[in-house]
């Protein structure tokens, strides 16, 4: 017999461009597995109440970069899948992987909140060799075979769902 359907947790996740056409990703542990294994991952978290995926995305990368002067384009992929919040809570994270692009530079963490602080390891712009060769687990699982397809411009007409892991 199973349980209760998990929470829905609306999320996006940004595919933040600079202008050479690398990707800005964060290194950094799961909220329900602090002492766990590291991963480097997009930009972004989920969703206030009332936001749209689009303002939601705007404000994950102001908080966590600093940049302002962000151009957002489509939402392109989908991913859905149970994961623990930092209150132990179990829920269903249904992100959204826009594409951004901005001028570049350092990123600030000024704008980070404490529980980022403590489990976000590194922040770092990754041309698409340097992602294509990194040794380290990287989400979504493929995202370096995939983006040849998003540098070049070429968006699904609609947000395709990916694997989960």
């Amino acid at each position: 017999m199973s349980g209760p359907p998990l929470r829905d947790r609306p999320t996006v996740r940004v595919l933040l461009f600079d202008p050479e056409g690398r990707i800005l990703l964060m290194k950094g542990r799961m909220p329900g597995a602090p002492q766990g294994q590291a991963a480097w991952f997009t930009v972004g978290g989920g969703a206030d109440p009332g936001e749209t995926m689009l303002e939601a995305a705007a404000r994950e990368v102001r908080e966590e970069t600093g940049f302002e002067a962000v151009e957002f384009g489509p939402v392109i992929w989908r991913r859905d899948g149970p994961l623990t919040l930092s209150t132990g809570e179990l829920v269903m994270f249904r992100e959204h992987y826009i594409v951004a692009r901005c001028a570049g530079g350092e990123p600030s963490r000024e704008g980070w909140e404490e529980l980022e602080r403590q489990l976000v390891d590194d922040l770092r712009w990754w041309s698409l060799d340097e992602l294509a060769a990194c040794e380290d687990r990287v989400y979504p699982l493929g995202l370096a075979a995939r983006l040849p397809e998003v540098l070049a411009g070429r968006h699904p007409s609609e947000p395709v769902a990916i694997p989960w892991d």
